[in-house]
């Protein structure tokens, strides 16, 4: 089998090196992939959401089936374009269609489909610029601190939580003055869940899921989880505090509304559906929902799943998830991100990256670098992740701070204290 995998992240990475380890695999091309994939992969100078490009790439390379790392393309409708074109419908595409990656793509969609399904989640309402008024009265009904969430993609910023009053009034006006750009021409509200987050990851056919194992990440730059939020400094799996009976809640009262509000709404959903869960006085509740893996999540959930995951690809696309067994890696797999100096705010690119080759008790998935003229470059503001196993989470966690003691770049920087909470 030929597989296209669209992106360039850590992400990316982690799901090209999982796959290229299947027997299932003939051929694997990133497009346009980054200095990691190159070495399980051949990287293609396509951008993911040049669907045109993308087809004739995949016709001349003979590929079966797209794999939709980031959620753009999805949200852009990449898998309509293909399932509506008689010469590329042949094409399985793992990912939903542009209207169900309104779950990712609308926070108000989202927020409707879970009311609809009861799933749990915040009390919520959402407002435009017309309704600056009600938004303010809203505000005033709730207790601090106030969550404003820009209902569209915002590339990770839009969301905002105020412990003022005035502030929080203030920041809707911004928003919905455009802030955040068209993201925010309508802003959802929604009380605020104090408790402890981790993620879910399921496989869908649409109908029958699989779970992946469940992973907790840490978004703030700073240690202490202080500071502006990232797209993601660490992530550990298993997660303590998630044992057997709050995953059996989880999927009793999330999971499965989920997936059987995607058939009872005749939802096009075949591929990942990320849960964003929140644990509040003992009772999971929904943050928010993703339509594909997260990032750095993916990079310690694969490496737990022992499954051949272009076979559970082939299930997916085939409608016959129920036919699936997975199986984990008991271990615990800790991984940390090695950033730019300056991130998540404004920071250098095309610093020369030293040392990988020291690295052996490591799997490092690339985030941002690039090959030029042979030296690999930071290209982005997360770089790498290092990905270790280990009995207990402390062993792998020290693993992955003694391989990057081994790495160096201009203005490295990482977390010291992933896992530090649990």
């Amino acid at each position: 089998m030929n597989i296209l995998l669209l992106g360039s992240g850590g992400r990316e990475h982690a799901l090209a090196w999982k796959m290229a380890q299947s027997s299932r695999l003939s051929k694997l091309y990133v497009a346009p992939g980054n200095g990691g994939t190159s070495e399980v992969a051949e990287n293609v100078e396509l951008a993911v959401n040049d669907f045109p490009s993308i087809a004739s790439f995949c016709q001349a390379k003979k590929v079966n089936m797209i794999v939709v790392g980031p959620e753009d393309p999805l949200v852009n409708g990449v898998k309509d374009y293909f399932e509506t074109n008689e010469q590329l419908k042949h094409i399985a595409v793992i990912g939903p269609d542009a209207a169900s990656a309104q779950l990712e793509g609308s926070k108000a969609f989202c927020k409707k489909f879970m009311q609809k399904h009861q799933v749990p989640t915040a009390a919520y309402q959402s407002f435009t610029a017309n309704e600056l008024e009600a938004g303010h009265a809203f505000l005033e009904s709730l207790k601090p601190p106030y969550v404003l969430k820009a209902d569209g993609l915002a590339a990770g910023k839009g969301v905002l939580i105020i412990q003022n009053l005035a502030e929080a009034k203030a920041e809707l006006k911004n928003m919905l003055e455009g802030k955040f750009g068209k993201a925010s021409e309508k802003v959802v509200i929604e009380e605020f869940l104090d408790g402890i987050e981790f993620s879910v990851f399921a496989l869908t056919d649409g109908k029958n899921y699989v779970l992946l194992p469940v992973a907790k990440d840490y978004k703030r730059i700073g240690e202490g989880d202080t500071g502006l939020n990232t797209g993601g400094m660490g992530a550990v799996s298993p997660v303590p505090f998630v044992d057997a009976a709050m995953m059996k809640k989880v999927e009793e009262t999330i999971v499965k509304p989920t997936i059987n509000g995607f058939a009872q709404d005749q939802m096009n959903y075949t591929g990942f559906v990320f849960f964003g869960l929140i644990k509040v006085e003992g009772t999971p509740m929904v943050i928010e929902y993703n339509v594909r893996l997260g990032d750095p999540e993916t990079e310690v959930v694969l490496p737990r799943l022992k499954s051949d995951l272009v076979e559970l690809f082939e299930m997916t696309a085939n409608g016959t998830l129920d036919q699936a067994t997975v199986v984990f890696d008991e271990q615990s797999v800790c991984t940390v991100m090695v950033v730019s100096e300056g991130y998540p705010g404004s920071y250098p690119k095309g610093k020369k990256i030293t040392g990988l080759e020291n690295v052996t008790d490591s799997q490092v998935f690339h985030a941002g670098t690039t090959l030029k003229d042979g030296e690999l470059l930071t290209s982005g503001g997360r770089v790498m992740a290092f990905s270790s196993y280990g009995n207990t989470k402390e062993v792998a966690l020290a693993k992955s701070y003694a391989s990057i003691n081994k790495v160096c770049y201009e203005g490295i920087t990482f977390r010291k204290d992933i896992g530090f909470d649990l």
